[in-house]
């Protein structure tokens, strides 16, 4: 989470995450994400040896410093980084 000077900026790791299987919910001062990683890449009569990537559901809540009350989010999927930029009105 940084501190911008309109607000604030979360990024969320989501590599291999389609947009689509992303959910942003925001209740009170907490703001969570959650989805699905799915393993898309795998064939047929192949068996898991080692992985290292998590591929199931996932979520991941943060508080935010203060209620977003009339604040403008948005949100930007880049190379697997979903931003979420919080505006306040005043930088809150």
């Amino acid at each position: 989470m940084y501190r911008t000077r309109d607000g604030w900026l979360l990024k969320f790791d989501l590599a291999g995450v389609r947009p689509e299987d992303v959910e942003l919910t925001i209740q009170g001062c907490r703001l969570t994400v959650r989805g699905t990683r799915r393993d898309s890449f795998i064939e047929k009569g192949c068996r898991c040896y080692r992985m290292e990537i998590a591929y199931s559901q996932f979520e991941r809540s943060i508080e935010l410093p203060g209620d977003p009350g009339r604040a403008r989010i948005t949100t930007e999927y880049q190379e697997g980084m979903l931003l979420v930029r919080v505006q306040t009105e005043a930088g809150d």
